[in-house]
């Protein structure tokens, strides 16, 4: 059994010029090579910016880029036959593919209602502002350009919970949409804001039956036209966990398969928030460990004051290993972004390392750091800038290190401040597997570690940190291994 490494393929502005899912089914081989096991995919359905859209601000989940809706028929990824052509090759390729859901909210409703709300205090959603009234809102989608084929269902003002725009009023707020189905915002994990129910756009009444049973219906279709191994689910701290629970237990139970899910809960101060999650969903789906992102982030900024020690404190990882999926930056996280946190370039290897060579938790790779990334846009105050994301160029190398020699007894040297290591045995399974990795936050460092007497008498050399010793493993399976300053050394066996 190989280790498994997964990739977010894509960023926040690919603009490649080759389209996405032709991009995805040429790396299919490659991505393989390098010990890449899965790939999430983005939202593949048209959103209300047509081909220019990153697809959360999701319209229609029934159009792949099939259908003239929106302006386009093609997504901003390229056609429905591209998506599936792109899955096909992949998985054929023994890369997992897992698909992007977005179920907290639809945008570029197609006709007005007269929608009965409140307006709802945004720094507190508990907290009403006005008495109901009634505004015209896009609250109801015909999509006429699919014309019923695959489901006539019409979604309207009974299926959403609140909107952020009057349209008679030409006004944005947020707006607490007046229904059957209970006062106010449905119970969600986040607390935030009082209730973060409400996110943005069309916000879904996941209280309505006819709802939950149409998005069941979807996930059936979904699978059964595109083949994926699992779900990426968006949002889910806005959404009450009983439907994903229910959605989940639903499609693994339909199709008798055991879909890979990985749950995006964006927690930044308090871990309890994200291990409460994992006892609301009983463990169903793998969580991102934003926390241990955080701390990456945060070791960046800091530098030599930061104790690499605790690195791993206050983390998913720490506390639900076997549910942790580990990850250096993403599309939300990366320069210009909404929650911009991104890694600073010097210790990106580092972090890296601590994803990719522990045995705890399954790494997720960001595409700009095997493939680099280039873009503009503006800042809050509209000036614009240019961005270069730079690929880091042994990060291949590190994958498949991964795959090849990260395996076995794990022994952990986080013992100081500015230097910390561990090593890894190795096994029977995967020959001259076993490794020892030192990093410093600050001047060069060392650390007297054991790498298991399998490996005595052995010449260890280090590979991706740039150290030029050559080491040699005593009869008790020790050695000294080093490492430069505000750098990582990953040591492996010497090639005969």
């Amino acid at each position: 059994m190989i280790n498994q490494t997964l990739l977010q393929f894509f960023h926040w502005y690919y603009n490649d010029e080759e389209k996405l899912w032709k991009k995805a089914a040429k790396e299919a081989a490659h991505l393989k090579e390098i010990g890449i096991t899965g790939v999430w995919l983005p939202p593949a359905y048209k959103s209300t910016e047509g081909d220019n859209s990153t697809g959360y601000d999701c319209y229609d989940l029934y159009d792949l880029g099939e259908f003239d809706q929106k302006g386009t028929v093609p997504t901003k990824y390229g056609t429905k036959d591209d998506y599936v052509n792109a899955i096909k090759v992949l998985q054929e390729n023994e890369v997992a593919v897992l698909a992007d859901v977005v179920f907290n909210h639809k945008a570029g409703g197609d006709e007005l209602e007269e929608v009965h709300v409140k307006r709802v205090n945004p720094d507190n959603r508990l907290e009403y502002t006005s008495d109901e009234f009634t505004i015209k809102a896009w609250t109801k989608f015909t999509f006429p350009g699919r014309n019923g084929k695959y489901s006539t269902f019409i979604w309207d003002k009974s299926c959403f919970s609140g909107i952020d725009w009057a349209e008679d009023l030409q006004e944005t707020a947020v707006f607490s949409i007046q229904n059957e189905y209970g006062e106010g915002f449905e119970e969600v994990p986040s607390q935030e804001m009082g209730n973060y129910d409400y996110l943005m756009f069309n916000d879904i009444e996941f209280r309505n039956e006819a709802v939950r049973e149409e998005l069941k219906r979807w996930g059936e279709w979904y699978f059964e036209t595109c083949g994926m191994a699992g779900f990426r689910m968006d949002a889910v701290k806005h959404i009450d966990p009983a439907f994903l629970n229910e959605w989940i237990d639903h499609m693994r139970g339909h199709f008798d398969k055991d879909f890979f899910v990985i749950g995006e809960n964006w927690e930044l101060n308090d871990i309890e928030n994200l291990r409460r999650y994992v006892d609301q969903t009983e463990g169903r789906m793998q969580l991102f460990d934003s926390m241990l992102h955080h701390n990456f982030y945060q070791a960046a900024l800091q530098g030599s004051d930061y104790d690499l020690s605790k690195i791993l404190e206050n983390t998913l990882i720490e506390s639900h290993p076997h549910l942790a999926i580990t990850f250096v930056d993403n599309h939300d996280s990366q320069p210009l972004q909404s929650l911009e946190a991104y890694v600073d370039f010097w210790f990106r290897p580092l972090a890296y390392a601590l994803i990719l060579f522990r045995e705890q938790g399954i790494p997720c790779l960001f595409y700009s750091d095997l493939y680099g990334a280039k873009y503009v846009d503006t800042t809050a105050d509209g000036n614009p800038v240019d961005v270069e994301l730079v690929y880091l160029d042994k990060l291949e190398l590190m994958s498949t290190i991964r795959r090849d020699l990260a395996y076995g007894i794990q022994t952990d040297y986080l013992d100081h401040p500015n230097c910390i290591g561990w090593t890894r045995t190795g096994d029977e399974e995967h020959q001259d597997s076993g490794l020892a990795v030192v990093m410093s936050n600050g001047e060069a460092g060392n650390k007297n570690m054991e790498v298991g007497k399998g490996h005595a008498g052995k010449v260890f050399v280090d590979v991706v940190g740039g150290h030029e010793s050559e080491i040699t493993i005593d009869e008790e399976g020790r050695a000294e291994f080093y490492c430069n300053p505000g750098s990582v050394s990953v040591w492996i066996r010497k090639k005969d």
